[in-house]
């Protein structure tokens, strides 16, 4: 790549979402005049970077990463780019990157799911802007915006691609991955067993749609009150990083324990999994054993993936971690417990009950402040596009391109916009 000029941007791609974003998005910044490079961990991370010419693999132990990427960055980075920021690799390479005043773009699955994707600066989830920024400040950074909120879209538009794209991905890596001897997975599992689920996920979807549809129509129709538990992945970085949970199977028990013994008899209790769950705990199963061992049965069921929205319409409540699907509870003005922290766990409108009051006594959100908290976001740090189907990538690409080239991180950009004179922004969608 060679020495940057001092005035010339230098991007470096690390590990992104499944699939082409990364290379998209890296084709449209080289057309502005940046040079652009891909560290590649893989060969399905190099499958997916088109650009054989700026991709570098790496295929050292990892023990030797955090000197290789010091070195990298220094002198010929000004940007980094990554997907999500507790990875290993990824802590390496944000603390290099502070250490050199070089820049970190953070891209994520979007706060407000299902049809965004979260882009900020420095950190996402637990680590984000938004952890030390209250309403109020929300508020004031917002008083020159005059523009109405779009709706939330009901649904997510790229599962199948999602799934699809993480096939190929660990096939790649289960197949063709000589070049990469060192190469070990941040999940706790082995490259066969991912490629094994998620080809099985393939296999197995018109099967589970059918167990879905049942299960879902018989909560609709039997009419009882239930408080709807947002299930999220195990090997979820943000459920491990930002709360005290190690796994699903300890938050299923501790919600059916305190449903038990607090929620009035005639409540019920659902969960939801999580849409790419692949089973690797056997959660319908873990919930059914503890429900029989506190002889709440009939009154906990279990629900696998499908659209979270024919769920939410009749809920009493919801119980998650940390899921940012729990906004479209807060949308509805649903009372909403987080059980870990999240970037929407703000006092004006998630719950600070302990888990039994919740139960037994949710208590409503400000709808005002969350909908203040909403437009925040709409405005700064969540984009309209999506990172595994095509027309999704394109959307994306085209309105995130000119925030990662700028200076400014999106919070900053509104922080300027709201000290000029009034004026209306477009709608958001």
């Amino acid at each position: 790549m060679g020495a940057r000029k001092p005035d010339a941007k230098s991007f470096l791609f690390l590990q992104g979402p499944h699939g082409p974003f990364f290379a998209e998005l890296a084709k449209a910044i080289s057309e502005s005049g940046a040079s652009v490079a891909k560290i590649g961990f893989n060969e399905g991370d190099r499958f997916f970077w088109r650009d054989r010419r700026s991709f570098v693999g790496f295929s050292e132990s990892e023990a030797k990463w955090p000197e290789y990427i010091h070195h990298f960055l220094k002198d010929r980075i000004t940007d980094l780019v990554i997907y999500g920021d507790t990875r290993s690799i990824h802590q390496t390479a944000i603390k290099a990157a502070k250490e050199l005043g070089i820049r970190v773009h953070c891209f994520e699955e979007g706060y407000l799911r299902p049809y965004w994707v979260t882009y900020e600066r420095e950190g996402v989830n637990g680590h984000s802007r938004l952890m030390n920024l209250s309403v109020d400040d929300m508020r004031e950074a917002l008083k020159s915006i005059d523009t109405e909120q779009p709706e939330a879209p009901a649904r997510w538009g790229d599962m199948r691609q999602h799934i699809l794209l993480g096939a190929i991905y660990h096939w790649q890596i289960l197949t063709r991955n000589r070049r990469f001897p060192n190469y070990k997975s941040h999940r706790d599992i082995s490259v066969r067993e991912e490629f094994r689920l998620h080809f099985k996920r393939l296999l197995t979807r018109p099967i589970h749609a059918s167990k879905r549809w049942r299960a879902t129509r018989q909560i609709k129709r039997n009419g009882f009150v239930y408080h709807l538990s947002l299930l999220q992945l195990s090997h979820d970085a943000s459920t491990r990083s930002h709360s005290e949970f190690e796994n699903m199977q300890e938050f299923v028990s501790v919600c059916i324990r305190d449903f038990a013994e607090s929620a009035p008899l005639h409540h019920h209790l659902v969960f939801k999994s999580h849409p790419l769950e692949d089973d690797r705990e056997p959660l319908s199963k873990i919930a059914a054993e503890v429900a029989e061992e506190l002889q709440v049965t009939k009154r906990v069921h279990f629900v696998r993936g499908g659209k979270l929205a024919e769920l939410l319409d009749f809920a009493r409540s919801v119980v998650t971690i940390n899921s940012t699907a729990a906004q479209q509870a807060l949308w509805r003005g649903l009372p909403v417990k987080a059980m870990g922290q999240s970037v929407f766990s703000k006092p004006e409108f998630t719950s600070s009950q302990v888990l039994k009051d919740f139960f037994a006594n949710p208590k409503k959100p400000d709808l005002t402040a969350y909908r203040d908290y909403r437009q925040y976001l709409l405005f700064t740090s969540q984009i309209t596009g999506g990172f595994y189907s095509r027309k999704g990538r394109v959307r994306l690409v085209r309105k995130v391109v000119d925030m990662v080239l700028s200076d400014d991180d999106p919070y900053e950009q509104l922080s300027k916009f709201s000290a000029a004179p009034m004026q209306q922004l477009p709608p958001a969608t």
